[in-house]
């Protein structure tokens, strides 16, 4: 059984977030060619989905699949023939609350859309619908350490297929009530097409579990979108990807550890 540490190059990006409709945008305010205007993140609308299906999806399945198709466009790939590994801190908190609504009233039926959209695979579902894709498809849900356990999950199935992977990574604010139990600040998608056999493209190596403190952005502004995003905790490695630097960093995942990645560029 090898021992190596996982890795695989990074063949695509797809962003969307706070003041940001796409990666080349973010990348140049990362890398410090463009100012960033700090704004509310734009949900899209995924022109991949039937009309009809794109009128019942909700908004995180709305930025995954977007964020998706972004990363398999500038890699040049298949997305028919990617498997898939989705992450999310809270999946739809819209479409719960919604159905807690309407179970408290006095008619308590729930739409057949609304229920098939409270799964946590429903990302899944519509990236199928949208893309034909039938290879195998993950869906993760680890708090606030979604994006590394997502990484992790979608570097270890890259090595057993030794094909590439597609990770998504995405969240969306809660209503009130439920935004006073669990804080998210904004929206925010992130894509990556992560290639074991690539060898042109940057390459993101796991490293080791870390009890030292996740990596911050030095911009005050940028931080607080970091760490009120579960699904923008990986802002430190996209701004070492959008730099052309190599180098590491640590992300959040367990109360008590992080995980440590190193990129080279």
């Amino acid at each position: 059984m090898s021992t190596q540490p996982l890795s695989a190059s990074i063949r695509g990006v797809g962003l969307i977030g706070p003041g940001f409709d796409s990666w080349p945008e973010a990348r140049a305010v990362l890398a410090g060619d463009a100012p960033w205007a700090a704004a509310a993140t734009r949900v899209p609308s995924p022109g991949v989905l039937p009309p009809a299906e794109r009128r019942r999806v909700g908004a995180v399945v709305k930025l995954a699949l977007c964020a998706g198709i972004e990363a398999v466009n500038a890699a040049g790939a298949d997305a028919s023939k990617l498997a898939t590994v989705f992450a999310s801190a809270g999946g739809d908190g819209a479409n719960c609350h919604a159905i807690c609504e309407a179970l408290a009233s006095d008619d308590r039926r729930i739409s057949p859309t609304r229920f098939h959209n409270s799964v946590n695979n429903a990302a899944s579902g519509y990236w199928g619908i949208a893309t034909g894709a039938m290879a195998t498809s993950t869906i993760i849900s680890s708090y606030d350490g979604s994006l590394a356990a997502g990484l992790i999950e979608a570097l270890a199935l890259a090595h057993e297929l030794a094909q590439p992977v597609l990770l998504l990574v995405y969240d969306h604010p809660y209503p009130e009530p439920l935004a006073a139990a669990r804080q998210v600040s904004d929206a925010f998608a992130m894509a990556l097409l992560l290639d074991p056999n690539g060898e042109d493209s940057p390459r993101l190596q796991l490293g080791d579990f870390s009890t030292a403190a996740a990596d911050t952005m030095t911009d005050a502004a940028m931080d607080a979108v970091r760490s009120g995003i579960p699904a923008a905790r990986g802002l430190p490695l996209l701004a070492l990807l959008a730099q052309g630097r190599s180098g590491s960093v640590v992300i959040d995942y367990l109360d008590d550890l992080r995980l440590e990645l190193s990129l080279s560029a």
